[in-house]
């Protein structure tokens, strides 16, 4: 059968992207994070999300999502806010500091691509994304673990 491995080189390949990105924001001083943090921030930006869709985003329990934002309070990278509907909810949303963390991942992803890209050629690089794109569920992103 060929191309046996194809899925250990995806998650291999997945891993080697949740590195760099993790790597690049420790770089630019953001060293009080874990990558679970930054699928977290995700799903925060741009307009905020509430502790139910948040566990939903990470496939977790609402109550393990609880003690993922009150960490990200606690570190000052997001805050509640009052729900617009729902007098019982929170909007959890990326404080100033949740953003530039944001940024740093943002430029991380970036230098992973050119990477690639150098690697392969910016012809390939762009085939294999949208080969991906043909067969990959979007919005699928989680941690493997926690």
């Amino acid at each position: 059968m060929p191309a046996q491995d194809l899925p250990m080189l995806l998650l291999a390949a997945a891993a080697e992207v949740t590195d760099a990105i993790h790597d690049g924001t420790v770089a630019a001083g953001f060293t009080d994070i874990r990558p679970t943090h930054g699928f977290a921030f995700v799903r925060m930006a741009p307009n905020g999300a509430t502790v139910g869709e948040l566990a939903e985003h990470l496939g977790v329990t609402k109550q393990a999502a609880s003690q993922l934002v009150e960490e990200l309070v606690k570190k000052g990278y997001a805050e509640r806010n009052p729900h617009p509907s729902d007098a019982r909810a929170k909007v959890i949303t990326l404080t100033e500091r949740g953003w530039a963390c944001t940024r740093a991942a943002d430029a991380a992803a970036a230098r992973f691509t050119e990477r690639w890209a150098r690697a392969l050629g910016p012809g390939a690089t762009v085939e294999l994304r949208n080969m991906l794109a043909h067969v990959v569920t979007p919005g699928r992103v989680r941690p493997s673990a926690w």
